[in-house]
C-alpha cells in the first residue's frame, strides 16, 4: 500500500487539498466538521482501483459518503465503503490495502486452459488465436454447461472474508451499522435529519425475469430470510461479467401468495415466480445508476449526489464492420442508454459527475495488471477527484437545480 500513497506524494494533490480547506460541498455536516454527500460509482472491471483513488481524495478533503450506490466494480467499492466502519469513518486506505495485498488474477478461477487463454489475450500473445482454436471445444463445453468460464468463487470468498473481518456477515449486520447516524448530523438550513436513512443500492441484472434489480431493497424477492444473506452475494451477482464469470444463481425462490404482489410492486413482473434465478453483471442494464437517489418531491437536495465514471463511452462512434464489433456495439448501447436517458432529462447532473475515463489507457479485464499499472490507476482516480472538487460549486449547483 505504501507504493500507492508514496506515488501520491510525488504529485501536487496534497497541496491542492490544503487550498480546498473551508470550501463547502454539502449542506450536511457532523460535529467533526465532515461534509456528507451521496455517491454513485460506475462499473468497469479492474479499473475499479481508480475509484479508490477518487474516494481517498474526497475523504482527505473531509468528505464522507452517506448513501452509496454502484454497479459491478462500482458495487465492490460501494459495499466496502458501507461495511468497513461507521458512516463517518474514512475507509479508502483500508480498501486500498485489501486490493494491494490481493493478486487479482486469482479471481480468474477457471481451469488451467481458461487461465492460460485469458493470460494470452491479456498479454496479446502472438499465438493466442492458436491457443483459442486448440481449446475451442473444451471452452464451448464449459460455456454450454456453466454459462461462464470462471466460477467466481474465489472473488466471493475474498469479499466475504473482508466483510467478516469488519464484523459484517449478514445483511442484518450491515443494515444495523448503516442505521447508526454520525454524531451531530445537521443540515445548514435546519432540516431535521434525525430520521435520515443512509441508503445502499447495488445493481444487478436478473436475466430469468428480465429485471433490473436493486439490492438490498429487492432482496426479499429472492430470499425467504434476506437479513441472513451475506452482502458479498449481492456484489457477486452484480459483477457477473457475461461468459467471463458464471451467472450467479439463487435457488428456492420464495413462492408464497404474498410474493406475487411483491414481484409486481418491485419489478412489475406479473408472471409465475421461477424456482431459481440467474444474475449477470448489473452493467448490462445500468452501469452507472446515477438516478438512484434522485429527489422527486420538488425540494432541493440537502447534499449532492456525486457520480464517478470509469468509462469514456460515446466519445466516439463505433465502427461496426464484423460480428465482434457488432456484438460489442450492441452491448455498449445496452449498458449505457438507460443512464444516458436520465442524464438527458436531468442535465444539471453533469455538474456532479467526475469522469476518470480510465478505459482510454487501461484494459478493464486485465486481471494480470502489474503493480505499477495499479498504482497509476489509483493516482489517476485521485488526480481526477481533486480537479473535480476544485471545479465543483455547490451553491451554483443548487441554483441550477432550483431552475430545472
Amino acid at each position: 500500500m505504501n507504493a500507492y500513497l508514496n506515488a501520491l506524494q510525488q504529485t501536487d494533490i496534497h497541496d491542492r487539498l490544503h487550498r480546498l480547506e473551508g470550501r463547502r460541498f454539502s449542506d450536511v455536516t457532523d460535529h467533526n466538521g465532515f461534509q456528507y454527500v451521496d455517491l454513485v460509482q460506475e462499473g468497469g472491471g479492474v479499473l475499479g482501483i481508480a475509484l479508490v483513488g477518487y474516494t481517498y481524495v474526497l475523504e482527505q478533503a473531509r468528505i464522507r459518503f452517506f448513501s452509496l450506490a454502484g454497479t459491478s466494480a462500482g458495487a465492490i467499492n460501494t459495499l466496502l465503503l458501507a461495511s468497513l466502519g461507521k458512516i463517518s469513518d474514512a475507509k479508502s486506505e483500508r480498501i486500498l490495502e485489501l486490493l494491494a495485498n490481493q493478486n487479482l488474477f486469482e479471481f480468474v478461477d477457471g481451469n488451467a486452459s481458461v487461465r492460460k487463454l485469458v493470460q494470452q489475450f491479456i498479454r496479446n500473445a502472438p499465438f493466442k488465436v492458436v491457443t483459442l482454436a486448440l481449446n475451442a471445444l473444451k471452452l464451448l463445453r464449459i460455456l454450454k454447461t456453466k454459462l461462464g468460464l470462471n466460477p467466481g468463487n474465489l472473488f466471493e470468498q475474498w469479499l466475504t472474508e473482508a466483510l467478516r473481518q469488519a464484523g459484517v456477515t449478514t445483511l442484518d449486520d450491515l443494515e444495523a451499522r448503516r442505521r447508526k447516524l454520525p454524531a451531530g448530523l445537521t443540515h445548514r438550513g435546519g432540516e431535521d435529519l434525525s430520521q435520515a436513512i443512509a441508503k445502499l443500492a447495488i445493481i444487478t441484472s436478473d436475466i430469468t425475469t428480465h429485471t433490473k434489480v436493486e439490492f438490498p431493497r429487492m432482496a426479499s424477492l429472492y430470499w425467504a430470510n434476506p437479513g441472513k444473506v451475506s452482502p458479498a452475494l449481492l456484489v457477486r451477482a452484480s459483477m457477473s461479467i457475461p461468459f467471463f464469470f458464471e451467472p450467479y444463481q439463487v435457488h428456492n425462490i420464495p413462492n408464497q401468495p404474498e410474493q406475487t404482489k411483491r414481484w409486481d410492486e418491485y419489478a412489475r413482473y406479473t408472471g409465475p415466480i421461477p424456482p431459481s434465478v440467474k444474475f449477470v453483471d448489473g452493467g448490462m442494464l445500468s452501469n452507472f445508476p446515477i438516478n438512484v437517489f434522485h429527489r422527486t418531491d420538488g425540494k432541493l437536495p440537502t447534499r449532492p449526489t456525486f457520480g464517478v465514471r470509469l468509462s469514456a463511452y460515446r466519445d466516439n462512434y463505433s465502427k461496426v464492420n464484423n460480428l465482434f464489433s457488432f456484438s460489442g456495439a450492441m452491448i455498449s448501447t445496452m449498458r449505457q442508454i438507460h443512464d444516458y436517458d436520465f442524464l438527458m432529462k436531468n442535465p444539471e447532473y453533469r455538474k456532479l459527475i467526475c469522469r476518470i475515463d480510465a478505459d482510454q489507457e487501461f484494459n478493464w479485464l486485465n486481471f494480470e495488471m502489474s503493480e505499477n499499472e495499479k498504482v497509476n490507476l489509483f493516482v489517476l482516480g485521485a488526480q481526477k477527484a481533486i480537479k473535480f472538487l476544485e471545479d465543483f460549486d455547490w451553491e451554483d449547483y443548487k441554483k441550477v437545480r432550483a431552475e430545472s
